[in-house]
Parts: structure tokens; C-alpha cells; sequence
């Protein structure tokens, strides 16, 4: 049995869409190509009567950006040009008598909540040397509010382990078979992963940090 082309995975997409009184929007639809091999050509972009007959764009709408590889290169660059435009020292300077409880409130409010945006989708997967760039944003907005602030791996860990404690106590999420305690119940049966992008991906990441932490 051969594995659906893309045509024939859009078509169904279509015909769905069309079941359930739904219209394909061009503008927010993306495609992303992503081959394991480096040989042959890429398959041609998606064409569709349903689709306003133009090729759709090959990215990921959005601030968080993933590229055809699969890596998160693109996503810190936008990050880290998202953050410098904040120019958080020259806030400081404008504003002399805000004192250090306010930039501190300042960053969390406008420049953490860009770069913790979906963090525990992408964090895991960077590399050090991107972790080491989005780390040193932190310090420059640290040495300017004069207080410390938490590190891009401590927001990542909090919020993973926050978002995987609500998805094992509700019954009803689809994700919950994915933290199965072990016989004695003091900790979830790890999750297997014969790659490293799986391994740094949340669902492992997240049971891991869970079993750090005591009985459950």
C-alpha cells in the first residue's frame, strides 16, 4: 500500500472543508516542505481550485518561526530582533524615576512575554550556541532593571512542568496516555525516543521533569 501524495492529502483536506461548510484560507494557510534526504527534487508547491489556484506560502505564520529542517535558527533571530527593538536602556533613561520594581515589571510584561512566546515547543530542540544568544538578551535586560531575572531554561522548566501537570489531571485530554505511571506510582514509565529532536521535544522533556521531582 503506498502512502498518500501530497495532492491527494490536500484534496481530502478540501473535501472535508467543504463537507463542514468550511473555506481553505489562502492567506493563512502555509506549507512547509520538509525532506529527509538530500536527493531528488522537492515536490512541486500546492496548486488547488479551493486554494485561489496560487501556490501556497512555504513557511509557518506567526511569531514562532520553524524552518524545512526542522531547526529553531529562524524562530531565535526573530526573537532576539523582537527584544532589541524594545530597547529596554533607553526605557531606563526616558523614564529615570520608574525605579527597578517597574523595569522589572516593564520587561516581564513586554519583553518576556515575546521571549517565552511558545517556549515549550522550541526551547528544548535549540542549540546551545541559540540558547546562549537568547540567554544574553536576559543579561543585558538584567544589568538595566538591576535586579535578577529568570533564565530562559528556568521559564522553559516552569512551564513545562506546569502544562504537563494540567494535562495529567484532566481526564479528558488527548496527551494523558502519554504519562503512564509505573507500577509503583511514584513515577511515569519515560518515554522512548531513538532520536535527539524527539528526545528535547516536550512530551519526553516533560515526563523527565516530572520524575525529578518526587512522587507523584
Amino acid at each position: 500500500m503506498t502512502s498518500p501524495t501530497t495532492g491527494q492529502e490536500v484534496e481530502h483536506l478540501e473535501g472535508w472543508c467543504r463537507q463542514n461548510n468550511l473555506c481553505i484560507n489562502v492567506k493563512k494557510t502555509k506549507e512547509m516542505l520538509k525532506l529527509w534526504t538530500s536527493e531528488g527534487a522537492p515536490p512541486s508547491p500546492v496548486h488547488r481550485r479551493n486554494c485561489g489556484g496560487s501556490g501556497l506560502q512555504v513557511q509557518v505564520p506567526g511569531r514562532t518561526y520553524i524552518s524545512n529542517d526542522l531547526t529553531w535558527s529562524n524562530n531565535t533571530s526573530s526573537l532576539i530582533r523582537h527584544i532589541s527593538a524594545y530597547l529596554l536602556p533607553q526605557e531606563a533613561e526616558a523614564h529615570p524615576d520608574w525605579g527597578s520594581s517597574v523595569l522589572t515589571s516593564f520587561y516581564r510584561c513586554v519583553v518576556e512575554s515575546v521571549l517565552s512566546s511558545c517556549i515549550i515547543v522550541w526551547h528544548g530542540s535549540c542549540s546551545a550556541a541559540e540558547k546562549k544568544a537568547l540567554q544574553r538578551m536576559v543579561k543585558a535586560a538584567q544589568r538595566t532593571v538591576g535586579s535578577s531575572l529568570s533564565t530562559t531554561t528556568d521559564i522553559y522548566t516552569s512551564r513545562c512542568r506546569k502544562r504537563a501537570s494540567c494535562i495529567t489531571k484532566d481526564p479528558t485530554h488527548t496527551a494523558q496516555a502519554l504519562f503512564v505511571p509505573l507500577p509503583s506510582g511514584r513515577r511515569l514509565r519515560s518515554i522512548k525516543s531513538r532520536t535527539t529532536r524527539l528526545r528535547n521535544s516536550f512530551f519526553p522533556e516533560a515526563v523527565r521533569l516530572l520524575n525529578s521531582g518526587g512522587p507523584l
